[in-house]
Parts: C-alpha cells; structure tokens; sequence
C-alpha cells in the first residue's frame, strides 16, 4: 500500500516545455543535423575532394586534403571542446572512401576505377537507408517515430496513436525521398562508367557534381518540406505515466 489516494493523478513527465510531435521532432532534427556549423563540416570534406579530383585528377591529393581538411576542423572543434560527432563523421565517410579505393586498387584498378570506386560506398549507403525508411512505414514503425518516443520516455508508446504514427510515416517517407533520388541517379552513371558504357572520366565527374548538388541541397529541401508539414500540424505527445 502507498500514502498517495487513488484517485490522484499521476505527475506528467516533463518534456522541456515540449507539448507537440511537431516541436519534439523538430528538436530532434536540429540535433541530428548539428545546425549549419554541422551540415558544413559534413559537406567540407566532399566538396574538396571532388573539386581537386576534377582538377587535378589526383586521386592521392584530393584524398589527402579531404582527409586534412576534416582534420582541421575536428583540431578546431577540440579546442573549443564542442561536440566533434560531426566532423567524425565525415572522416568516417572519407575513410570508407579511401578503403574502397584501395581495394579498386589492389585489383588493379585504373585511376578512373578508383575514383569510381570512391562513389560506391555513397550509392550503397543511400539505398540500404532508403530500404529500411521505406520498411519502417511498410511495417507501420516508422523511423522517426522513435525520435519522439526517446524525448517522451517511452520508446513505443508513440505507437498507440494512430494520428502520431501516420505523421511520423509521411516524415519518415519524405527522409527517404533523397536517399532514393541519390540512387535513382547515380547508380546508372555508375555502372555505366564501370562497364564503359559512358567514359570513366565522364562518370566521375557527373558523381562529384551530383555527389555535391544532391548532397545537403536536396536533404535541405527535404527537411523543409518536413518543417512545412510540421508547421501545420499539433498533434499532442502523450507522456508516459508512472505505474502503481
């Protein structure tokens, strides 16, 4: 038995004045995408290496000053002691890069082929994302669903509303939209500079503009098609409520 009458309602969790899917997810986006400071040190890396790709054709120095770039910011992140997630993970895309360049390598591949093979991990990762959004909905547990669930203290009971779940499945789809895009594109380039169907140095540079113009424009235009969206919503979070 407790001292607390029965009838006495529950405490709500607090929410940092939080009072909508809408805000909580928009929150959480802010989060993820590190504001514009982390969005730039994402896109920094890329951007210097497909430029000094296309005109050096340098596959060793575009490599390299990627990778100091990247560098660079984490060393200017450490000494303001700010969150370095970011920059790592830019490192961590350059880093898969250059290991499926040295494998083209090993292969005896052409420097053309290495630069191809520096796109394959990008085309990979944006269609395996592209799967699991799409799967997530498919399954009625959409991806960004968990993104209010880890704000409300609940991770499923988001789920129990049906007006939260299918506003969460049309922002998890429009997640997908540019990693599907990204595909739709850029593999076929890719496959026809592999099989040389198109000039190899005709392919890579097409992958290094697109790389860059369907890199954080088209993400952009994505999340303000989900900020639209938000914008014209309020649905109610639901807290969760301590057990007897």
């Amino acid at each position: 038995m407790t001292d607390q009458p029965v009838d006495e309602p529950a405490p709500s969790v607090e929410h940092d004045g939080v009072e909508t899917v809408e805000a909580v997810v928009r929150a959480q986006m802010s989060k993820a995408l590190g504001g514009r400071r982390g969005m730039l040190e994402a896109a920094v890396p890329t951007i210097v290496f497909t430029v000094l790709w296309l005109t050096t054709k340098d596959l060793r120095t575009a490599l390299t000053v990627s990778i100091g770039s990247a560098l660079v910011l984490l060393a200017v992140r450490l000494v303001q002691r700010s969150s370095v997630q970011f920059v790592l993970n830019a490192l961590f895309g350059i880093g898969i890069g250059a290991l499926f360049v040295r494998i083209s390598a090993s292969r005896g591949g052409s420097a053309d082929d290495q630069a191809l093979a520096y796109f394959l991990p990008g085309i990979i990762y944006n269609a395996g994302y592209s799967v699991l959004l799409a799967f997530t909905c498919l399954i009625g547990w959409p991806l960004v669903g968990f993104m209010v669930g880890s704000v409300t203290g609940d991770a499923t009971a988001w789920h129990r509303d049906k007006q939260v779940v299918r506003l969460c499945s049309l922002l998890t789809w429009l997640l997908a939209v540019p990693c599907a895009l990204r595909v739709v594109v850029q593999a076929p380039i890719w496959f026809a500079g592999k099989s040389g169907a198109i000039h190899a140095d005709s392919a890579v540079a097409a992958l290094g503009i697109l790389k860059i113009a369907m890199g954080w424009p088209l993400q952009l235009a994505a999340l303000a098609a989900m900020v639209w969206v938000l914008s014209r919503n309020h649905t109610p979070v639901e807290t969760t409520q301590p057990t007897a």
